[in-house]
């Protein structure tokens, strides 16, 4: 993954989708700065290489969806990475 290969706003929804798959060290990363209170505006710079200094809205937006999509992954989109339940 580049800098440069994100979408500003990831895709939605209750399905994980390829987007997801391909973001899941990004999505990981994210949610341990969260867990240590990491300065989102660092965080912001060194995962998307993005200045909150010069792009603020921006910076704020693609921090905070990203960062809800990897709670989302937490909570319910990991059973789709784990496979088909056997019953």
């Amino acid at each position: 993954m580049t800098k440069q290969d994100f979408l500003d706003q990831p895709p939605g929804g209750a399905a994980l989708t390829a987007y997801d798959r391909a973001h899941l060290k990004l999505y990981l990363r994210l949610l341990d700065a969260d867990a240590e209170g990491a300065d989102w505006k660092e965080v912001v710079r060194v995962l998307f290489g993005i200045c909150a200094k010069t792009e603020p809205e921006r910076a704020a937006h693609i921090h905070a969806a990203h960062l809800s999509r990897a709670k989302w992954m937490t909570q319910s989109g990991f059973g789709e990475l784990l496979g088909p339940r056997l019953h």
